[in-house]
C-alpha cells in the first residue's frame, strides 16, 4: 500500500496510525460490490496495491479529458459526478459514498474520463492502477462479472435520468430527487424519511437540470404545502411525499 496526495490535499496520517488504517482499507474494499465474497489472502493482495488520496472538499480528484489509469474507491466522504457546459453550467449526474467505485469505464474502452470527479466532503479514495486492476480480474474473473454488473446498473440508472428529463416536468423530477436521496442516506422518523445534510437549492437544481430559481419556487411549494419540513441542516421528507413519488416510479 502506498500514500500520495492529490493538490491540497490533507495530511497524511501519523506513522502510529498506519496500522489501524490498513485494517479500514481492508474492511473497505472487502464491502465493495465488485469484490463481495473474496478470499482474506486476495483483499489483503489488493490493499497492498492501492494507493490513498485524500482530497479536501470542493477539490477535483479527476478530470474530464484526462487519461484514466486507475479505478477509484471511495473510503470516507462523498464526491460528484459532474459535467460542466460551455457557459459553465454544472449538471450533476451522481453522487457516491464510501463502498461505491468510479473510474471504470475509461480503463476499459481506452478513452478520457468522461466526467469530473469533485470530493463534495474531505474525501479519502483508494486507487487502483489498471494493471493491478487487469491482473487481479485475470486471477479472480468472478471480479469482471460483478464488474459488469456494476456497469449495467450504472446504465439503467443513465436511462432513467434521460426519461426524467425528456418526460418529466421540474417538480416531478425534484420530487423523486428528494425521495431518492432521503432513500440512500436518510434515517427513519414518525414524519417520514430524514436527509441528514440537506442539498443547497444549487445542488439541486445541478442534479435535476434545472435552474436555482426554478427549484426555489418548486422547493418552497413543496414545503407550504408539508410535503417537506427543513429542519436546520436537515430535510424531512414526508411519508405523503414517498407515497406520491410511488406511482410516477412505477410509470
Amino acid at each position: 500500500m502506498t500514500l500520495s496526495a492529490l493538490p491540497r490535499s490533507v495530511p497524511t496520517a501519523p506513522l502510529a496510525l498506519q496500522q489501524d488504517e490498513q485494517a479500514r482499507v481492508r474492511a473497505t474494499l472487502a464491502k465493495v460490490s465488485i469484490f463481495l465474497d473474496l478470499p482474506a489472502t486476495v483483499i489483503d493482495d489488493l490493499a497492498r496495491r492501492i494507493t490513498i488520496r485524500r482530497v479536501l472538499g470542493g477539490n477535483p480528484i479527476v478530470n474530464q479529458d484526462e487519461p484514466g489509469d486507475a479505478l477509484y474507491v471511495i473510503m470516507a466522504g462523498r464526491v460528484k459526478i459532474v459535467v460542466f457546459g460551455d457557459s459553465g453550467r454544472e449538471v450533476t449526474l451522481s453522487v457516491l459514498r464510501p463502498g461505491d467505485i468510479f473510474g471504470e469505464m475509461s480503463l476499459f474502452d481506452g478513452h478520457t474520463r468522461s466526467a469530473n470527479v469533485v470530493a463534495i466532503d474531505p474525501t479519502t479514495v483508494l486507487a487502483l492502477s489498471r494493471e493491478d486492476l487487469e491482473r487481479h480480474i485475470a486471477a479472480q474473473p468472478g471480479t469482471a462479472m460483478r464488474l459488469l454488473g456494476e456497469m449495467a446498473r450504472r446504465l439503467r440508472r443513465a436511462d432513467e435520468t434521460i426519461a426524467e428529463l425528456a418526460l418529466c416536468d421540474v417538480s416531478e423530477r425534484l420530487i423523486r430527487k428528494l425521495v431518492g436521496l432521503a432513500r440512500e442516506e436518510g434515517g427513519d422518523s414518525p414524519e417520514g424519511l430524514v436527509i441528514r445534510r440537506r442539498p443547497t437549492q444549487q445542488d439541486l437544481a445541478n442534479m435535476v437540470g434545472s435552474c436555482r430559481e426554478t427549484i426555489s419556487r418548486t422547493f418552497n411549494s413543496l414545503a407550504r404545502k408539508g410535503l417537506i419540513v427543513p429542519r436546520g441542516r436537515a430535510l424531512i421528507v414526508t411519508k405523503r411525499l414517498v407515497q406520491m413519488s410511488e406511482p410516477a416510479r412505477a410509470a
